[in-house]
Formats: C-alpha cells, sequence, structure tokens
C-alpha cells in the first residue's frame, strides 16, 4: 500500500475519509507487523486522522 497524502485527502468529504480510514484500518489488521507496508498504513492513517479533524472546523 501506497501512502495516503494530505493532498490526495484535501477534496475529500467527512464520509469519504471514514470509509477510507476503515478501509486502510483493514489493511492494517491484515497486514504483517514486521512488513513495510505496515509503516506505510500507519502513516496514511495518521493523515486521514488529521484531515478527519481539519475537515470538521
Amino acid at each position: 500500500m501506497h501512502i495516503i497524502t494530505s493532498y490526495q485527502l484535501a477534496n475529500k468529504n467527512t464520509p469519504e475519509l471514514r470509509a477510507l480510514y476503515a478501509a486502510t484500518f483493514n489493511a492494517l489488521v491484515q497486514s504483517n507487523a514486521a512488513c513495510i507496508q505496515r509503516s506505510n498504513i500507519l502513516a496514511s492513517l495518521e493523515n486521514i486522522s488529521r484531515a478527519m479533524c481539519c475537515s470538521e472546523l
């Protein structure tokens, strides 16, 4: 999985961000703990969380 950037999230509304967060979280659950992909998923979750906080303001 590639890192989902703030730029990619800028035009998404709250329901889209929540759906993306859920899908990314599910990918995290299914990932291997020692995998580089897991770091990308965690970074993506952080970016999505920030975007959700900013969209609610």
